[in-house]
């Protein structure tokens, strides 16, 4: 089981913020440093603003050697897939091959009308995304010397030099997430290397699993050849009083956490974990909302990391 490192920004946390944060996680041995992809907050003022996730992993990419880095997601709404495939690519290049990408549909509707960005509907949005995957990991994937092209109902690429190509070869792993019973399946059988399940219960999350390794037979595809995980807001305290604590800071119930969340004493805070390991995840992106609390992060590491 291995952990990792979970950030929203977008609900209020500069590039300093985000870069103590992931030096941290560095530090203290976590797996990885992960951020959303977002521009508008959800509740609260969002003060100072939002970064962008690409030009933020970037800067991370060089002031970091060990920790991965990625988004979990990046919004196909969001940018353009050749543009995008350039970008990762080139952040994987500065970081000597530790970047990850999540890519999702896009559904926060009111960042897109804020700040200018085109919200079809729910079912262009897959198209596009489904487009964006075979473009992103054709490019990729395209040998060197030779050329890509592609012909869609959204995106048209006519000899392409795929250029330029990302540090880990063949690419750098694709992560699809979310719980539909569909359409996410098939795409995470055809394109990613890792699926995720965020923000659901136990029960729920190996029901998704079920339906992926369904998908992945049906398709002629191992489903051990992919890396299943979940995405769970953590709060972590070494006594119950700490807990209530930090659960308070965030606006959190402590019951709330318990149900929805993993939340409590270390060694509840690992149960919880261990429960999703029994499902089949190899992967817990703890999601972290106060930045402010490195010693959250450094709790964890001390005294739940050994027992998972």
């Amino acid at each position: 089981m291995k952990l990792r490192i979970f950030t929203e920004p977008q609900q209020g946390a500069d590039y300093r913020t985000l870069r103590a944060v992931a030096l941290a996680a560095e530090e203290l041995g976590f797996d990885a440093f992960f951020r959303s992809d977002h521009y508008l907050a959800m509740g609260g003022s969002g003060q100072p603003g939002p970064t962008d996730s690409w030009v933020t992993l970037g800067a991370l990419a060089v002031e970091t050697t060990r920790i991965r880095l990625g988004t979990l997601v990046t919004a196909a709404t969001f940018r353009l897939p050749g543009p995008l495939a350039i970008s990762v690519a080139q952040v994987d290049q500065m970081s000597g091959g530790r970047v990850e990408l999540g890519l999702g549909t896009g559904w926060f509707e009111g960042e897109h009308t804020a700040y200018g960005i085109p919200f079809p509907s729910f079912g262009e949005r897959f198209d596009r995304f489904e487009e964006q995957l075979t473009i992103i990991t054709g490019l990729w994937e395209t040998a060197e010397g030779e050329t890509f092209s592609f012909e869609g109902m959204h995106y048209q690429l006519e000899n392409s030099p795929a250029l330029p190509k990302p540090a880990q070869r063949p690419r750098p792993p694709v992560i699809l997430g979310g719980a539909g019973a569909r359409r996410t399946p098939r795409l995470a059988a055809r394109y990613a290397d890792e699926y995720n399940v965020p923000f659901h219960t136990v029960q729920d999350s190996a029901a998704a699993f079920g339906r992926v390794r369904e998908a992945c037979r049906a398709a002629g595809r191992d489903p051990g050849s992919l890396t299943y995980s979940v995405a769970q807001t953590v709060c972590c305290g070494k006594d119950e009083a700490e807990f209530r604590r930090r659960a308070a800071a965030i606006g959190w119930q402590p019951e709330t956490f318990r149900e929805a969340g993993i939340g409590g004493t270390p060694g509840q805070v690992a149960a919880k974990i261990a429960e999703y390991a029994e499902i089949g995840a190899e992967r817990v992106y703890l999601q972290v909302l106060d930045l402010s609390d490195l010693d959250h992060l450094a709790l964890i590491a001390s005294d739940v990391v050994p027992q998972v």
